[in-house]
């Protein structure tokens, strides 16, 4: 009940409509010849949809009930899984935003974008394979030696070979500083020993190499976190003609058992058990972690998308069901409190999405724009991604949660598929950096670091939107600009006191982070949402009968009715910060 159909007319409307991709970015040098635009925009989104409703989403069930499993050293995927990603990798979908010096198609990071948007809403067990290995091979893009990009990022950008990245370990998660994993210099490489967990796609059979990018220590490494470099250790070794050459000493020991993403094999994973796996350094010695992050924010961006692929495929398996459940003589989706729910799942995924997208363009303009915009706009980028991540995240949970309950019991019942919708999401709030840590990354670093700048340039677009909404006219674009307005009051003031903590007590500041962020994506979610009510009003005004565009400001009248009204109390807990929150004792808990 309910088959996943990719949303390609609300993500064509806010690519070439309300983002106005043809402008804002076919107009830039790496992308002139590449005609972006609507009609591109509605080329690849129409192959791709097919791709994830076809042959993606069948498989969700598939691997949800017959999960990877690991013997002997040897990894299986879920039935299907194979040809499904071999059909991801002949589309060119793996490295459509890549460097097309190295196998990539060189297109805008927003059609990556909207591409994992729908692999994870069609699987998202099967949508992490690719999620990470454009990471990885984004970070041997950033970092590599040219003879490092010549042998590896072709075949990783073309699907051949998939990447993977290799941080945790048992006693080691966010402390990477107290890692235990070695790294011996050898000639021209290093022999990896050590053991790393949830590693995802760690081990598979569904590539001819697996490319993993591991976290390791020299002997002569400084203490902490300062001491770590990062390491190409590929699951067999690459010979000079590029051909693959024998096994390297790294093995799956097993597949985690887990409350979701059953179809991901999520590795323990074993280096150097014999002689040592050979590794060879990617950027400089003791300098791992800036490597990594390079890919870190890649996948944090990603991560949100993945529970904003998940919100839309809860979404529509609950709206089918309510279409079709008949109580009281009426189909439910009439029922007054399956329509709120209903809606709060759409407003919530039209809110993502626009946020999610809309620094997706940020991306490419911080990359391949205007090279004295390029500092402002990566400015914006790094104050959002902990927002994206955090705040999508959350969010999710909640929309999958009510996924669910629109089911009634039926949704506690397996046999619907509703139940695992909420299993698979509820990791993208732990994962790439815990939504505390996302928190904590936002106030301290991000805000902190420019005393509130970016933010407050990006509030201005704010109320330069409010302003729009407020000439328009029209009653229900006033209602969306009041509600706004109101939600901007609260985000000034929760940043006034928040920098005002950083300065007098950061663990204030700390304590209010998690509100803040929830406070700061609320509002940003509802911005974007009022900037497509103001592309469906000129729709409409100049002449379009498409129920579509009355649709688009019916969601934002509900999203500021509804939804935006949460801000106040996220920002009246980051003003209570001072509060029991500090005073209270932690062996009273």
């Amino acid at each position: 009940m309910g088959t996943y159909r990719a949303p390609v007319e609300d993500m064509n409307f806010l690519i070439d409509e309300v983002l106005d991709a043809e402008n804002a970015l076919g107009t830039l040098p790496d992308f002139a010849d590449y005609g972006v635009g609507s009609e591109l925009t509605t080329a690849l989104l129409d192959e791709a949809a097919k791709l994830a409703g076809d042959e993606l989403a069948p498989l969700r069930r598939v691997g949800d009930e017959q999960p990877a499993i690991c013997t002997d050293g040897v990894v299986t995927a879920p039935p299907g899984y194979d040809a499904a990603l071999r059909q991801l990798a002949e589309g060119g979908w793996i490295g459509i935003s890549s460097d097309p010096r190295y196998g990539g198609q060189g297109l805008p990071e927003i059609y990556n974008t909207v591409g994992h948007e729908m692999w994870n809403g069609a699987n998202m067990a099967l949508g992490l394979a690719p999620m990470l290995s454009s990471g990885a091979a984004l970070a041997i893009h950033a970092h590599g030696t040219e003879a490092q990009k010549q042998t590896y990022l072709e075949k990783m950008n073309t699907g051949q070979w998939m990447g993977t990245m290799n941080l945790t370990e048992s006693g080691a998660g966010s402390d990477l500083g107290v890692m235990k994993a070695k790294a011996v210099p050898e000639g021209d490489h290093y022999r990896i020993s050590g053991q790393k967990i949830y590693i995802t796609w760690g081990d598979h059979q569904s590539t001819e190499n697996i490319i993993h990018l591991v976290l390791a220590k020299l002997p002569d490494a400084p203490e902490g976190s300062r001491g770590i470099s990062l390491f190409i250790v590929p699951k067999f070794l690459v010979n000079d003609d590029g051909s693959l050459g024998e096994r390297n000493d790294v093995y799956p020991v097993s597949c985690e058992h887990k409350l979701g993403i059953h179809g991901s094999p999520t590795c323990v994973m074993a280096f150097g058990d014999d002689e040592g796996a050979i590794g060879y350094l990617l950027g400089e010695e003791n300098r791992g972690l800036a490597c990594m992050f390079t890919m870190m924010n890649e996948a944090r961006h990603k991560v949100g998308v993945q529970a904003l692929g998940a919100s839309e495929g809860s979404l529509q398996k609950a709206a089918a069901y309510a279409r079709d459940r008949v109580q009281g003589g009426v189909p439910i989706i009439e029922h007054p409190d399956v329509k709120r729910m209903l809606l709060t799942m759409k407003s919530m995924c039209e809110a993502m999405r626009g946020l999610a997208y809309t620094e997706a363009v940020t991306m490419d303009l911080a990359h391949r724009g205007p090279q004295e915009d390029r500092p402002l706009q990566q400015s914006r980028i790094d104050l959002m991604i902990p927002v994206i991540k955090g705040w999508l995240s959350e969010v999710a949970q909640e929309v999958t949660s009510l996924g669910l309950q629109v089911h009634g019991g039926m949704g506690f019942v397996e046999e619907t598929g509703a139940a695992q919708y909420l299993r698979d999401v509820r990791i993208t709030p732990i994962y790439e950096g815990t939504n505390g840590i996302q928190a904590a990354d936002l106030v301290s670093r991000k805000l902190g670091r420019d005393g509130g700048a970016t933010m407050e340039a990006m509030m201005t677009e704010v109320n330069a939107t409010i302003s729009r909404l407020q000439a328009a006219g029209d009653a229900r674009l006033t209602g969306i600009a009041e509600s706004l307005t109101r939600a901007m009051a609260d985000q000034e003031n929760a940043t006034r006191i928040v920098l005002a903590e950083l300065k007098e007590d950061p663990n204030v500041a700390l304590g209010a982070s998690f509100e803040y962020m929830m406070q700061t994506g609320y509002l940003f979610g509802g911005w974007h949402l009022g900037r497509s009510a103001l592309v469906a009003f000129e729709r409409l005004k100049s002449g379009s009968d498409n129920p579509f565009y009355e649709a688009k400001i019916a969601t934002a009248q509900y999203y500021g009715e509804q939804i935006l009204p949460r801000c106040a109390a996220h920002a009246g807990a980051v003003a209570g910060a001072r509060g029991a929150l500090q005073s209270f004792q932690h062996e009273w808990i």
